[in-house]
């Protein structure tokens, strides 16, 4: 497909999910600042345009749907299904991994009490995150899209948690950028046993797991769901 370079990170990645693969390599964010357009976010990153453009321009048909296709409640339900279940189960796994690889590699990698220390704060607001998601914020999107009118909701608009949705994933980010930088890009030293090499790989499939499910909510979910709720209040 085509690739435009005014268009933004999150429309090119929505358009076909496998150019999210590209921008990772590029270490190009492309979930919490995908409403830059892939030209701002090449000349930021000190890369040349054309050459990423070219990357993006991947050949024949994007395996799966475009997100935007599916209703609102649909979205809500494959990003608890996909992302928030992974989630739920890895988080201790990996924690369990990152206290045990700290507490024997320790002495030799001082970075690694900080990578505990932002692995544990990463999993301490995602907790209360995806619980408000699923308890509160979703149902409300899926009562909203079924009304297709307005609706007086404890907590006023939309907006409001929406909003605070985006802050926390920007401070979940930053922490994974964070150990992303701390650890080198993930990459095991000379000495790293078994559990360091698994805790490194596990902290980088969460990482990309995690731009996924905050671009799905960020660049397509969240959007929609503000465009439909001006929409049925006449704004």
């Amino acid at each position: 497909m085509a690739v435009t370079t005014t268009a933004t990170l999150g429309d090119l990645v929505t358009e076909d999910p496998r150019r999210a693969r590209v921008l990772e390599r590029y270490e190009i964010d492309y979930c919490c600042n995908g409403q830059r357009s892939l030209a701002d976010a090449a000349v930021e990153a000190g890369l040349d345009v054309d050459e990423v453009s070219t990357a993006l321009d991947l050949p024949d048909a994007p395996p799966a749907a475009p997100l935007r296709q599916l209703e609102l409640a649909a979205l809500a339900h494959d990003i608890v299904d996909t992302h928030h279940a992974y989630l739920w189960e890895e988080m201790p796994r990996l924690q369990a991994l990152v206290d045990k690889v700290h507490t024997v590699h320790g002495a030799n990698h001082p970075e690694l009490a900080r990578v505990r220390e932002a692995y544990t704060a990463a999993v301490a607001d995602l907790d209360p995150h995806m619980t408000r998601e699923e308890r509160v914020l979703f149902p409300a999107v899926s009562k909203l899209e079924k009304a297709q009118a307005p609706v007086a909701f404890a907590f006023g608009s939309l907006a409001e948690p929406i909003t605070q949705m985006l802050a926390e994933h920007d401070v979940v980010g930053d922490l994974f950028k964070e150990m992303r930088a701390l650890t080198g890009g993930y990459a095991p030293p000379e000495d790293a046993c078994g559990s360091y090499r698994a805790m490194l790989a596990g902290l980088e499939e969460m990482e990309r797991d995690l731009h996924e499910h905050i671009h799905k909510e960020n660049n397509v979910l969240f959007p929609q769901v503000l465009e439909l709720e001006a929409r049925v209040a006449g704004v």
